[in-house]
């Protein structure tokens, strides 16, 4: 007998017209102590499972089993975390750990009870911050809290979903750390959601694929027979590693791949008209702003000495220092490095964002000294008109770089990018009824529409969910590939920088923050996530990057490995 069962699980929410299936005819069988991860994206009813195994909604059909007995409702024999942890705020750290050992364990003495508060609390390192309110937590130590505050309740299973997605990736990293350390203590039962591969391999015993929805299905499952303890830092030399890693990322691919097949549009041709930006005799107001530096296609390009420094109630605070780096036109450069390292510092300098300290910026003979659109950035958070359609939130920036051009051929170039980031069915939508994926999408048309010098992105696909981010990053490429524009892109994660980039730009700790090494990616274009995972310099790449960032990870100036000792500046 599976201690967690379900046997054709079928959940769907409205009725009608407006009926909308989630899960269809899920079978699933985990044994006792095993760890499962469900590798499930946005839009693939992957809350509404972990809802259903917890009780919190009833299926439509089929039925769910805990060790032979139906869930019909919730129990503290299922312990939940969700990716948003919801703490009492007027709680500490004690106080809401408290509230489900009091619930769960009412008839155990006062003093049993704390003794088993104090045992989580210490179990995931928050002893040192029982006191504190959640506000005075990072986001990390709150979802300690969470963790902490379900395996105190003792359940039989654990069930996690995303509860490490919206963290950055060295507290992920540590979490994930945490969880696996308490699993193979306990070996309680635990059903993993994940959006990340690297991550369901590194804690799981099995993985298995959330298929896209409506009527979202499991599909193929995969073991993971890589020997415990696995190490972040050697698994990447793991034959296994490589071998897995490929085969659900290309499974995964081919579902994307499925999903998108029926959206490809005919491509609409471009009018020949030339921005504001790149007209040989632009206006007065830019000729004003112009400098006499020559100009160069090897130096299109140029940071010299830049430095970023905030006073401080104890001093001057630099958190930039002498960040030298010469980018070609047409080069696509990533900025990688721990939270806190100023990636986005430089870039919000670079885009005339945030003022300059010390020395410069040049950008086609032009030293950056304010905003403007010859500079286009994509942040993290779509920055869009909530109550404007796609089509209004691109124009509005068509419109002033294009002043020159008729209202028809502006339109066509508004819907040119719109439908290369496929959003043709979209056009008319207004912002605040799309995805996060979506609004991320119409950023990008924006950002390409303006015909920059300089594309700029700060971590554009950070708050996406794989899926969607491997969706995008094709579209960023194939875009930026018609286009060629210099491009600088801020990011954390290991396989985007090495993707999309030409050089990765490796960036030490914070404060002082500089340049410590720069790596050439030797991969030919176009690219594709299948084609990097085959090429036989990619886990070379990947190795460099992750030493760099490990050799960091505890301090801002580390011992550093030979191979980063000593950076490349052009």
């Amino acid at each position: 007998m599976s201690f967690l069962s379900l046997k054709g699980v079928c959940k769907g929410y409205g009725t009608g017209a407006n009926r909308s299936e989630v899960l269809t005819n899920l079978e699933l069988e985990v044994a006792e102590g095993e760890f499962v991860a469900i590798v499930g994206f946005s839009g693939s009813g992957k809350t509404t499972l972990i809802s259903a195994i917890a009780g919190l909604v009833q299926p439509d059909a089929g039925e769910i089993t805990l060790k032979g007995r139906p869930v019909t409702g919730p129990g503290p024999d299922r312990g939940v975390v969700f990716q948003s942890y919801s703490l009492m705020p007027w709680l500490s750290v004690r106080g809401n750990v408290a509230l489900a050992v009091d619930q769960v364990f009412a008839r155990e003495s006062r003093a049993n009870r704390a003794v088993r508060v104090d045992r989580y609390i210490e179990l995931v390192g928050l002893s040192h911050a029982a006191a504190r309110l959640p506000s005075e937590l990072s986001g990390g130590m709150r979802q300690r809290v969470a963790v902490a505050r379900a395996l105190a309740a003792s359940p039989e299973i654990l069930l996690l979903d995303e509860p490490l997605s919206a963290l950055d990736a060295l507290t992920r990293a540590k979490l994930q750390d945490e969880i696996i350390d308490i699993w193979s203590r306990d070996k309680r039962t635990v059903v993993l959601i994940t959006n990340d591969v690297d991550e369901a391999i590194l804690l799981a015993d099995r993985i298995i694929p959330l298929l896209p929805g409506p009527n979202a299905s499991l599909g193929k499952e995969f073991t993971v027979d890589i020997a415990r303890p696995r190490q972040r830092s050697s698994i990447n030399e793991d034959l296994n590693f490589k071998r897995l890693r490929q085969a659900v990322t290309n499974y995964l691919m081919d579902a994307v791949a499925e999903r998108t097949a029926s959206s490809v549009t005919a491509a609409r041709t471009l009018p020949n008209v030339v921005p504001i930006t790149q007209m040989e005799k632009p206006p007065s107001a830019y000729q004003r702003a112009a400098t006499s530096v020559s100009r160069s296609l090897d130096r299109y390009l140029e940071y010299s000495r830049l430095s970023k420094i905030y006073p401080t109630p104890t001093g001057p605070l630099t958190v930039v220092d002498n960040f030298d780096l010469k980018v070609r036109k047409g080069e696509f450069v990533t900025v990688i490095g721990h939270s806190g390292c100023g990636k986005s510092t430089v870039l919000s300098m670079t885009a005339g964002l945030n003022e300059v300290s010390l020395g410069g910026i040049i950008l086609d003979g032009r030293e950056v000294s304010a905003a403007g659109p010859d500079r286009a950035v994509v942040f993290q958070a779509p920055s869009l008109f909530p109550w404007l359609t796609a089509r209004e939130n691109v124009a509005l920036g068509v419109d002033r770089v294009y002043p020159h051009a008729k209202r028809q051929e502006r339109d066509e170039i508004v819907d040119y990018y719109l439908e290369r980031v496929g959003l043709a069915d979209s056009l008319d939508k207004p912002a605040v009824a799309m995805s996060n994926g979506m609004r991320q999408r119409v950023g990008i048309a924006r950002a390409f529409a303006l015909s920059p010098k300089l594309l700029l992105l700060d971590e554009p696909f950070g708050m996406l969910d794989s899926l969607t981010r491997w969706d995008l990053q094709e579209v960023l490429m194939e875009v930026w590939a018609r286009t060629q524009v210099t491009a600088l892109c801020v990011t954390h994660d290991v396989d985007e920088a090495i993707l999309l980039a030409d050089r990765v730009v490796m960036m030490t700790n914070g404060p002082n923050a500089r340049i410590g090494h720069i790596m050439h990616v030797d991969i030919p274009r176009p690219r594709t996530r299948k084609a990097l995972l085959e090429h036989p310099n990619y886990y070379r790449y990947r190795r460099e990057l992750l030493d760099f960032l490990e050799a960091y990870e505890h301090g801002a100036a580390p011992k550093e490995p030979a191979s980063v000792a000593s950076p490349e500046a052009a």
